[in-house]
């Protein structure tokens, strides 16, 4: 299934099309929306004598008509598009958004916006593996109104999920959880656990559950992620205590390290050292 979705840049009159073109484009260095998993990103700016846009030739003027009143689009406005499944095409228009935003000076400096988000989406199906899987976690509590759902559309049943956003970075999340055990059961078999598997690896958070736990959930900040917020910083690593290199080794401490054979013996770890 292919989602198709738009984002309307207005009044970019001024800016010029081949920046567009240069930003969206694979051969762009700094930005390429096949980091996202997008086969490309299609733009058209509007102007008095109509669309200007490489792909204006491939579309017939009611298609562009409808394409404009989706966006909402008006003469000096500009607009992207993408089309992928959902996932691919929100990450590859968001980033876009957001780099064109830093590179047209759009981001105020000193300003902190927060929003809640929530309404998640309780599943989504995997193709490759071909079920269900959970989109927070698979103890996430499902939207009452929305239980119904899981007998005929899982993947449209809401979560009681949320997160705190701080000028577009995650700062804090966290959900409702289940607390009836017969839902539970539920859910892991939606998602492919059988019942002997579920007992096996839950078993004991099953009958837990039997006993009549109470509604509970709850909520976890990024410290880390507020202090690069408040303090300016582009990256973690400048403000978490212990950085790691790209190859994930500690330039204080030197870890990872030669492990000892007899800590290997004691945890039963045979090394298999191929090359």
């Amino acid at each position: 299934m292919f989602y198709g979705s738009t984002d309307n840049a207005r009044g970019f009159q001024s800016f010029p099309t081949s920046e567009f073109s240069a930003s969206t484009s694979d051969r762009n260095r700094s930005y390429d929306v096949a980091t996202f998993g997008a086969k490309g990103i299609a733009w058209t700016k509007l102007t008095d004598e109509g669309w200007q846009s490489p792909i204006a030739k491939f579309l017939s003027e009611a298609e562009q008509k409808e394409i404009e009143k989706i966006a909402r689009a008006e003469v000096g406005d500009v607009i992207l598009f993408s089309a992928d499944i959902a996932t691919i095409v929100y990450d590859a228009l968001g980033n876009l958004r957001l780099y064109l935003a830093e590179k047209l000076g759009l981001i105020p400096e000193n300003e902190y916006a927060l929003v809640w988000v929530v309404d998640f989406p309780l599943m989504e199906f995997d193709a490759e593996e071909k079920r269900y899987v959970a989109l927070h976690h698979p103890f996430t509590a499902p939207y009452d109104e929305d239980l119904p759902l899981l007998d005929t559309e899982p993947d449209k049943a809401r979560s009681k999920a949320y997160d705190l956003a701080v000028n577009g970075v995650e700062a804090g999340g966290g959900s409702i959880r289940i607390h009836q055990v017969e839902l539970q059961k539920k859910i892991l078999g939606l998602m492919g656990v059988s019942a002997e598997e579920a007992e096996a690896k839950f078993g004991f958070f099953l009958e837990a559950l039997s006993f009549g736990a109470p509604p509970h959930g709850g909520i976890a900040f990024g410290i880390d992620r507020l202090a690069m917020l408040l303090s300016g910083a582009k990256s973690l690593r400048d403000v978490i205590a212990f950085p790691k290199s790209q190859r994930a080794v500690c330039m204080l401490t030197d870890a990872p390290s030669t492990v000892d054979p007899k800590q290997l013996r004691e945890l039963g770890i045979k090394p298999n050292v191929t090359g």
